[in-house]
């Protein structure tokens, strides 16, 4: 567990873990969930990932990449804490307006470190780097609040993305055991 709270495993798991049968982003069905909104509407519990994730961001971060729509409540906190400005990542840019993929300041040529909020295969962290690459952004780094992927693969390494997590799927059920 990379967390220095000691309890945020539990209450995360409590807070968010739901059984049933839900097919997620991937296409995978997985008889277990993590509902990543009943902890970030939570201001308390959000705070406690807030702070773990700070530790986990590169020094040389200029932006804060939260992706839509999870990875934005964890970014927020994250900025408001350390004062590194957020950036807002849309899955695809807008249509519309402005048409931008990501709404804040200019990201061309900064380092973005992105914020995600669960991490399985890494399908939306792959097309937002890719997007964000194509727009000038250096992005070698995500920090997730729960990695769902098997321990010991980073399910990234084909966009050469480091994954840094709170917590994992295995720090998880090892609190739902205990």
């Amino acid at each position: 567990m990379t967390t220095t709270d000691d309890s945020l495993a539990a209450d995360i798991d409590a807070t968010c873990r739901l059984h049933g049968e839900f097919t997620l982003r991937s296409g995978q069905v997985s008889d277990t969930y993590f509902d990543k909104y009943l902890f970030e509407a939570d201001p308390l519990l959000l705070a406690r990932v807030a702070r773990e994730m700070i530790q986990l961001v590169p020094q040389d971060t200029d932006l804060l990449g939260g992706l839509e729509m999870g990875g934005i409540p964890l970014a927020t906190s994250v900025s408001g804490i350390t004062g590194t400005p957020a950036l807002f990542v849309r899955k695809e840019a807008k249509t519309y307006g402005t048409c931008k993929l990501a709404e804040g300041p200019s990201y061309d040529g900064k380092r973005v470190t992105l914020i995600e909020d669960v991490l399985t295969t890494g399908g939306a962290v792959r097309d937002a780097t890719r997007a964000l690459r194509e727009g000038g952004a250096i992005v070698e780094v995500v920090v997730c609040a729960i990695d769902r992927s098997p321990e010991g693969e980073n399910p990234l390494a084909d966009v050469g993305l480091e994954v840094r997590s709170v917590l994992t799927r295995a720090d998880l059920d090892a609190v739902a055991r205990g």
